[in-house]
């Protein structure tokens, strides 16, 4: 099959209108996701316990039937998300404004995000799948145990660092993209004052978490201590140990909540 061919079955694959909403379905889904981070954070600044992260989500689901159905819609929603995004990688992303081209940088750049997109969104159908049918494990652990093999190798240490730098750059380009509002360009509306301020705390506050992530594995790789590279989770909780450890935690989940409500203006109103 030739690329155009490709490309053509892709375009019209996209312009499914059942497809379009599945995959809008997966915005939503993210969006409960994090302000489920964000209850678990918030616990966990008040001396309660939990995983702050994805995996601590999806197992508040995962002890009832009814759950187990949640967390297969979740998977659904988030494979037809990833499959969306595939997609935009392939063909490009739509213009950000009816009859806008960008440049060939900017294309490659916006490809290569909805690839990392993509990847993230399989990432959660595989969790939402895992928790669903009973296998599900701490995404924290499971960092921890990868992160001790790596370090038993200069190779896997080199990966170690590559990695955390990548994430540390995700989060500053998450914190750039808040302060900026450039997410506004994101959505099919504008001039919306809530959606404003809930993606600028959302990418801000999401983006210093995920920063704080990314340092904390090039910390495990320079103390060899694998325990330390755990994830958002580990982020959020090395929190507690600084003075107003507290009050961080308690802004680190209001950050998280704020994205997670961010999330519902996507389902509703994101470029696609």
């Amino acid at each position: 099959m030739s690329r155009n061919q490709v490309t053509g079955a892709v375009d019209r694959a996209t312009d499914s209108p059942w497809f379009e909403r599945l995959a809008r379905a997966g915005h939503g889904v993210s969006g409960l996701l994090h302000l489920l981070i964000a209850y678990i954070i918030l616990r966990l600044a008040f001396g309660g316990g939990g995983n702050a992260d994805q995996s601590g989500a999806l197992g508040i689901f995962a002890d009832s039937a009814g759950g187990r159905i949640v967390l297969w819609v979740a998977a659904v929603a988030f494979a037809a998300l990833a499959l969306w995004r595939l997609a935009e990688a392939i063909v490009g992303p739509h213009a950000t404004e009816p009859g806008e081209d960008s440049d060939g940088a900017e294309q490659w750049f916006d490809r290569g995000k909805a690839l990392s997109l993509a990847v993230v969104y399989v990432g959660f159908a595989w969790s939402a799948i895992r928790f669903a049918t009973g296998q599900g494990k701490s995404s924290g652990q499971e960092n921890a145990g990868l992160t001790a093999r790596l370090l038993q190798s200069g190779g896997g240490k080199f990966v170690l660092v590559a990695a955390g730098l990548i994430i540390i750059g995700v989060g500053v380009y998450h914190v750039y993209k808040g302060a900026s509002r450039s997410f506004l360009d994101d959505l099919t509306i504008s001039d919306d004052k809530a959606a404003t301020v809930a993606g600028v705390i959302g990418y801000c506050g999401k983006g210093v978490v995920l920063a704080g992530t990314g340092i904390l594995v090039i910390v495990a790789v320079a103390t060899a201590d694998p325990s330390k590279a755990t994830g958002i989770d580990g982020a959020v909780k090395s929190l507690a140990g600084l003075p107003a450890g507290q009050v961080l935690m308690v802004l680190a989940a209001v950050g998280i909540a704020a994205y997670g409500v961010y999330c519902y203006w996507l389902l509703r109103f994101a470029r696609m």
